[in-house]
């Protein structure tokens, strides 16, 4: 079976560059973002495709056969919402996003207009949780 390639992989493109087109404010969350995701993950950031941010990485390969590499947390400043890809998912942690303040969540996406919404302590175990999760289902990243 033929490797299919991921559409959105790592790439040598500026992160300061990137995040100084953000506009003042939406700079100012996408920084703070790169602090918290940097200092949890220990990794420096890494742009993925021409909008998202992320860090460390990990292999994953599914029972299809696909497989790839992947960030192990990032966020995408996205128009509507800062997009944060969270990948150990929501569903496990109903007491922390009890206490999150105001987003939405996709699968393994969580969206904030801005951080001022979220209550940072809480953004911060989540982040913590994910990176933990990924490094647990992939140890050999």
């Amino acid at each position: 079976m033929a490797k299919s390639q991921n559409k959105t992989v790592a790439t040598d493109a500026s992160v300061d560059a990137f995040l100084s087109q953000q506009g003042p404010e939406r700079e100012a969350d996408c920084r703070e973002l790169v602090e918290l995701m940097s200092k949890v993950t220990g990794e420096p950031p890494k742009m993925w495709g021409s909008s998202i941010v992320g860090f460390g990485t990990y292999h994953y390969r599914y029972e299809s056969g696909r497989e790839g590499d992947f960030m192990e947390v990032g966020f995408s400043p996205r128009k509507a919402a800062l997009t944060l890809y969270i990948m150990s998912g929501f569903d496990g942690a109903p007491e922390l996003m009890e206490k999150l303040g105001r987003y939405k969540t996709g699968k393994s996406c969580l969206y904030v207009k801005k951080l001022d919404d979220v209550h940072r302590p809480t953004l911060k175990k989540l982040v913590q949780r994910s990176v933990k999760y990924i490094r647990e289902k992939y140890p050999d990243a």
